[in-house]
Formats: C-alpha cells, sequence, structure tokens
C-alpha cells in the first residue's frame, strides 16, 4: 500500500509538473457561438428603421421624432438603451457632438452629434476595441439635406450590424471595454470621427482598434459580379502620426507593412479564418478605396488603429444617387440592394473580433527587438498592469515578404525571448499576449512602427 501511494503521489508530481508546461488553450469555446448569434432577421428590420426615416443626411431636420438624422440619432441612443436595460444596466449611452462650420460641406453652423454606448471591461476598463457604423446618409448633392436618402446599405447596414453586435456581447463579460458608435457627417468630411477621436484622447482612453464598417449588405457589384462569402479589410501600411525621427529608424529596422492597424486587420483575418465558415477574409493593403475615405482615417491620424470593413463588389449607382431611373437604369440606395443574411455574417466577423480583443489581456508594452550582427534575434517587452487574465506571451515570426504571420510560440510569463540561430535580418518579429481562456491580442510589431 506505501508503495502504491508513493507511486500516485509520484505520478501526481509529474502530472502538476507537466501541467506547467502546457500553453493555453487555442480557441476560445465561446467565439464559436458569437459567430452564428448575429440575426439577418433583426439587421434588415434595424436598416428599413433607419431608412424609413426619410433621410439622414447631417444638414436635415434634427426636431422631428419621424424624418431626419435627429430622429435617427435618438432612436439608436433608445436602442442602445434598451439592450443595456437587458443585461442589468450594462451599457453607459452618451451623445459625443461638437458644432462644425465653415466647412465645403458644412458651410453654416450644425451641430455634428455621434451616439457611443460603452461597455465597460471588468479587469482593464481603460482598455477599448470600438466598433463603428455610420448614422449619416446623402444624394448626389452633398449640400441636400431635404431630399430622401434612404442610405440603406450606405450605411444604415453598418449601423444596424453595430447595433447587433451590442445585443449579442453585452451578454457577457470582458476583461477590457468595448465600445459601440454610431458615427454622424462622415459624407460631410469624416466629421463625426474626428469629434469623437478628440474626445477619446481627452478622456485618456486607450482605444487599441476602431473597426470601421461601412457599406456591409451589398453582394452584387457594378461589375456583374455577385458574392456573399468575401469581405474586404482595408487597412493603412505605416502609422499616419509617424514622426520624421520614427520614419527614419523605420526605414532601417523595418515595419513599412506592419502598423498597428496592418496588425488589427491581420487579426480580423485570423479570427475570422479561426470561428467563422464560407467567409473569406481579403485583406488590401490600402487606407481605403483608391482615392477615397472612410471613417477609420480621423482615427488614424491621431495615431488610433483603425480599419475599414466592408464589401468586396461595390454598385455606384446604388452610391450617393438621388432616386430616379434613367434608360432602364434605377438609381438610389434603397432596400433592393440590402442582403441581411451578408450583414449578419460581417457582423459576426466584428463580433469576434470585438470579443477577442476584449478578452484578452494588456497589450505588450514597449516591444523591442535586438540582434544586429549576431547569430540570434531577440525580443523585449514589458507586461502593463491590470493582467490579472495573462497566461503568458506568444511570440511569431516569418519571412519579410509573408502578408500573415506563419510562426508563432508560446512562452510563458516572460518579458524577453531569444530565436536561436534567426537571424534579425531575414524575418520580422512580433509578440501577442494571450488570456488564460486563449484570448489574445494582435501581434505587436517591434518599437514604434508597430505600437499600439
Amino acid at each position: 500500500m506505501k508503495r502504491l501511494a508513493l507511486a500516485a503521489t509520484l505520478l501526481l508530481g509529474v502530472s502538476t509538473a507537466s501541467a506547467q508546461n502546457y500553453g493555453p488553450p487555442s480557441e476560445v469555446q465561446d467565439l464559436y457561438s458569437v459567430a452564428v448569434e448575429p440575426s439577418a432577421d433583426r439587421i434588415q428590420a434595424d436598416i428599413q428603421t433607419l431608412v424609413d426615416f426619410g433621410t439622414r443626411h447631417t444638414l436635415s431636420e434634427t426636431e422631428s421624432e419621424t424624418r431626419g438624422i435627429g430622429a435617427a440619432r435618438r432612436w439608436i441612443f433608445a436602442e442602445f438603451e434598451k439592450i443595456s436595460a437587458e443585461c442589468g444596466g450594462c451599457l453607459e449611452v452618451i451623445y459625443v457632438s461638437d458644432t462644425i462650420e465653415g466647412e465645403r460641406r458644412i458651410p453654416n453652423p450644425t451641430e455634428v452629434v455621434s451616439v457611443l454606448a460603452i461597455q465597460r471591461g471588468s479587469l482593464d476598463p481603460n482598455r477599448y476595441v470600438m466598433m463603428s457604423g455610420d448614422i449619416d446618409s446623402r444624394v448626389t448633392d452633398p449640400l441636400d439635406g431635404t431630399d430622401d436618402s434612404p442610405g440603406a446599405n450606405d450605411n444604415a447596414s453598418g449601423m444596424a450590424g453595430t447595433i447587433e453586435a451590442a445585443r449579442i456581447l453585452s451578454k457577457r463579460k470582458y476583461a477590457g471595454s468595448i465600445i459601440y458608435a454610431g458615427l454622424s457627417g462622415e459624407e460631410q468630411g469624416l466629421f463625426g470621427g474626428k469629434i469623437v477621436a478628440d474626445y477619446a484622447l481627452a478622456q485618456g482612453w486607450e482605444i487599441k482598434g476602431v473597426l470601421n464598417n461601412d457599406m456591409i449588405s451589398n453582394i452584387t457589384g457594378i461589375d456583374g459580379v455577385t458574392n456573399n462569402s468575401t469581405v474586404r479589410v482595408f487597412s493603412e501600411g505605416t502609422r499616419a502620426n509617424e514622426t520624421e525621427a520614427e520614419a527614419r529608424a523605420r526605414r532601417f529596422t523595418g515595419g513599412e507593412v506592419d502598423s498597428p492597424s496592418r496588425n488589427l486587420a491581420r487579426y480580423v483575418k485570423s479570427q475570422g479564418d479561426q470561428y467563422l465558415t464560407n467567409l473569406d477574409i481579403m485583406m488590401v493593403y490600402r487606407l481605403d478605396r483608391f482615392g477615397r475615405g472612410g471613417h477609420h482615417r480621423p482615427f488614424n491620424v491621431v495615431g488610433i488603429p483603425g480599419i475599414r470593413i466592408m464589401e468586396t463588389h461595390e454598385h455606384y449607382d446604388r452610391q450617393h444617387q438621388d432616386l430616379r431611373t434613367e434608360n432602364g437604369t434605377e438609381y438610389g440606395d434603397t432596400m433592393e440592394g440590402v442582403d441581411s443574411v451578408y450583414a449578419a455574417k460581417l457582423t459576426a466577423l466584428n463580433a469576434i473580433t470585438l470579443a477577442g480583443m476584449a478578452g484578452a489581456p494588456p497589450f505588450p508594452a514597449n516591444v523591442e527587438a535586438s540582434g544586429a550582427v549576431q547569430p540570434s534575434a531577440k525580443l523585449e517587452w514589458e507586461t502593463p498592469p491590470n493582467g490579472s487574465n495573462l497566461a503568458g506571451y506568444r511570440v511569431h515570426w516569418r519571412m519579410t515578404t509573408e502578408p500573415e504571420w506563419t510562426h508563432s510560440r508560446f512562452v510563458g510569463k516572460v518579458n524577453e525571448w531569444t530565436f536561436e540561430n534567426l537571424v534579425i535580418d531575414n524575418y520580422f518579429f512580433g509578440v501577442s499576449a494571450v488570456a488564460k481562456d486563449g484570448s489574445e491580442t494582435p501581434v505587436v510589431f517591434p518599437g514604434a512602427a508597430g505600437r499600439f
């Protein structure tokens, strides 16, 4: 009996010792549930409600309860409040606004009002990830605030997706905070995003990523292609607020395609590849479409990582058009161009990204790489506070020509790692933080070029 007891004790000791060498889970099981919860019917109904306000132009009616951008933003506010009531007051719903005037598309004093619903994190509440849609719409004349402007796909779809994500994720709790945002003034010059970005900086919010959803429900393009299984993710390659000294350092150490926004886009793709089916994520290595802009850009300008998520095949007859029929062609952004099943897919992509980032530990801080004229490369980083859910860190590497991270290894609760016999000249390196449940941050590239 003594021998059996000793053997059992030794076996337990081996098991315990072995368990200490195990990494965290590689999958977060709840994200498979999140991925299938967005409802096409609810999204369709919300798009229809927004369309039924007639116009949501930034310069439109604000006093009516049934027409114009004022009625639309009050409905969005009330919808967030309803969601909050269902989760015991888990959302803080606020307006963020400023008055704009003297601009080409806002010549007279106009209050540009955005709606934010904030779901505070339990461990690291000042770390945020944001999903946004646009409240406003427009027709051919950017100053026309009176004619009907349904804006069904552009961008009631993105706004409806944001509301739906709030319904789903508000039922859960996360370490970090999530912001669900309805931004105004996009069609007039991206003013809502600028106002909210400035407000976030003034509040000291640490926003680690903005997922800008602009047109997520159209599946048939002007090119004649119908595609409901591909989504585009646009991201800038280098930080917009990079200093001259930082640009000089980047020239000699690399990082031209590793801004935090670019690694946020890679994270979106990896989440989609893992947790979604029948959706291919196309990363586009541009800030936005050729010569055009979106509401992630004002956040990029001040150093907040941001990307654009949108349909793959646009139909220009349904964008920024007066409602009309000419030579048998119908123009206008109406409900006929909405595919709510596709919008639900793209909403799911956002939701699993928000949940993954909010569930992760604090991002690795002050990541630096070294190893010039050495046989091995070395990464060093710091552990920020509020990381009681931290399981450890994962180091990543790839060939410099690879578009995505190809290799990784979990290394535990350390603050440095040496890549034996990997010469720093030939690879790019990065590090991510992993939670005990497997939630993980995007990869942080070394130096100022990649810092979130």
